[in-house]
């Protein structure tokens, strides 16, 4: 689509900040969160099979604590990714719902966080209150992936236009060793 409110979604508020042009950072920095909770829901349910569970129970609470920072740098990139789609289209609007989960999904794992740093930090395994904001956390940061990915693949949010994209399927021509094609 080459109409001007989609090649202005496609193009960074500020390619420092947010990324270049085809390579916004936002993907990127999601990885951060998403591992780390993983992760700490990994750790929650080990808690309750080992005979020493301590540790997985305070690893768990700080991949939750690293999880919330990256969600931190990664919603200020996303804004910035945000307000280049232009207001009143179907993806700006996909765009604040897919911020919106995400925020009150940061928010659940930084309370979820501050209720396991309570009193001495957790002992033996995690409880079924935290275990159970972790899955249902993480259920809703699965969704608000799904909406991301629809805006990246389905509406081609600050990815390269088909043009440049092009690029990448020209055949490669080989070079003979003097440097010609050959």
């Amino acid at each position: 689509m080459a109409d001007p409110l989609h090649r202005q979604a496609k193009r960074p508020v500020s390619a420092a900040l947010a990324g270049p042009y085809g390579h916004p950072f936002h993907p990127i920095l999601i990885t951060v969160p998403i591992g780390a909770w993983v992760g700490s829901l990994v750790f929650d349910i080990a808690s309750h099979v080992v005979h020493d569970p301590d540790f997985l129970a305070r690893g768990a609470m700080w991949l939750i604590a690293i999880g919330v920072i990256g969600a931190l740098a990664a919603a200020l990139v996303g804004f910035l990714d945000l307000w280049a789609i232009p207001p009143r289209t179907r993806a700006f609007r996909v765009g604040l719902i897919h911020m919106t989960l995400n925020l009150l999904v940061t928010a659940a794992y930084a309370g979820n966080f501050l209720w396991r740093k309570g009193g001495q930090g957790p002992e033996g395994s995690v409880g079924p209150g935290m275990l159970a904001l972790n899955a249902v956390s993480l259920a809703v940061l699965g969704l608000s992936g799904y909406l991301g990915g629809k805006l990246a693949y389905h509406y081609g949010v600050r990815v390269a236009d088909e043009a440049t994209q092009a690029e990448g399927f020209c055949p490669v021509t080989r070079r003979s060793q003097d440097g010609r094609p050959g």
